[in-house]
């Protein structure tokens, strides 16, 4: 069922819905648009909304951040209250910038950048928290990997490695070992790294043979410690046992239909998880007992389909997604038809 949508002024390419009480009502999403020319630009913006009550959502418009053209934001995982809630933003301009939630706003709550340091000269494609938000590992259109700590609004690089031959599209952290950090490529390697030391000599593993394409997205299950779920271009969810990588769990790969730009898994339900598909619009798709299934489809976009998130919120009595797409520049607010917990 759908709630509510808008334009926005810029190709829309990621949607973060924030984790944290009381601040789940609040809805990030960003922009990437390319002047091409003799002198070509990347612009973006950061936009900022209250989805308001689960039982009346919307969009309202609370701010607007005109910056460099945005590839990923996310929401930090730690941290209660205003102070520690913070959004990282990775750009065109190979910066890292982070805002967190400032309160003395007379209408409410808005962004207000705290840091921002220029990593690299390539651009930064991606990124993902530490689960104690101490830290952020970027993705370089270089291929490159850089793991950035953050510490009383200081962005510092402690480590960089040459991990891939191209874009590296996709870095997450382990969600229960922070000195892992996954990552996957444009080469269609899938690989793991001890960045204790010199992780360009500490490869724990790396997976050339089963993505028949680019790697774009690296998802662990929250619920499942060994448990982590790939998204390709070659239209194919795959998962993962990380004690065994040689193969995927093959039961549980489902076809897509689309690339898989962004995989998001169900704030409650486990197994349950929403999927971005580049051309062929969204999904939702369960996996259990060694099978995956698509329990609903979404096309009411009308261009490639990248950003996706959950309504975290508590005491929710349905499911709120919500997803935008690239050049038609749309943001959209729904609620899935299928009861997800069958």
């Amino acid at each position: 069922m759908d709630a509510a949508h808008c334009y926005l002024e810029g190709n829309a390419d990621a949607v973060e819905f924030c984790p944290h009480e009381p601040y789940a009502n609040l809805l990030a999403a960003s922009t990437y648009t390319l002047q091409e020319g003799d002198c070509p630009s990347r612009s973006g913006s950061v936009y900022l909304f209250d989805v308001g009550d689960v039982e009346d959502v919307g969009l309202n418009l609370i701010q607007k951040i005109d910056t460099a053209g945005v590839f990923d934001i996310r929401w930090s995982r730690g941290g209660d209250g205003g102070g520690n809630v913070a959004l990282a933003q990775a750009d065109a301009d190979g910066c890292l910038r982070v805002y967190k939630i400032d309160e003395t706003e007379v209408k409410g709550c808005s962004l207000k950048e705290v840091a921002g340091e220029k990593i690299s000269s390539s651009m930064c494609l991606c990124l993902d928290w530490n689960p104690s938000s101490t830290s952020i590992v970027v993705g370089l259109s270089d291929g490159s990997a850089s793991v950035v700590s953050f510490t009383d609004s200081n962005l510092e690089t402690v480590q960089e490695w040459k991990g891939h031959d191209f874009e590296l599209w996709t870095a997450s952290f382990d969600l229960n070992n922070p000195n892992l950090v996954y990552t996957g490529s444009d080469d269609c390697k899938f690989s793991c790294w001890d960045i204790r030391d010199s992780p360009a000599d500490n490869r724990v593993f790396q997976n050339s043979k089963v993505h028949t394409m680019g790697v774009c997205c690296i998802s662990p299950n929250p619920s499942d410690p060994y448990c982590l779920f790939t998204g390709s271009y070659d239209e194919t969810l795959r998962v993962w046992d990380t004690r065994s990588v040689s193969r995927p769990v093959n039961e549980t790969s489902v076809s897509l239909g689309g690339g898989v730009w962004r995989i998001k898994h169900h704030p409650s339900l486990t197994g349950v998880v929403l999927a971005a598909c580049m051309h062929n619009g969204f999904a939702i798709a369960k996996v259990s007992d060694g099978k995956g299934e698509v329990m609903e489809s979404y096309n009411k976009h009308e261009s490639l389909a990248y950003g996706a998130d959950w309504y975290r919120g508590k005491d929710q009595k349905r499911s709120v997604v919500a997803t935008c797409s690239f050049y038609d520049r749309l943001l959209r607010l729904w609620m899935p038809k299928t009861d997800l917990s069958t």
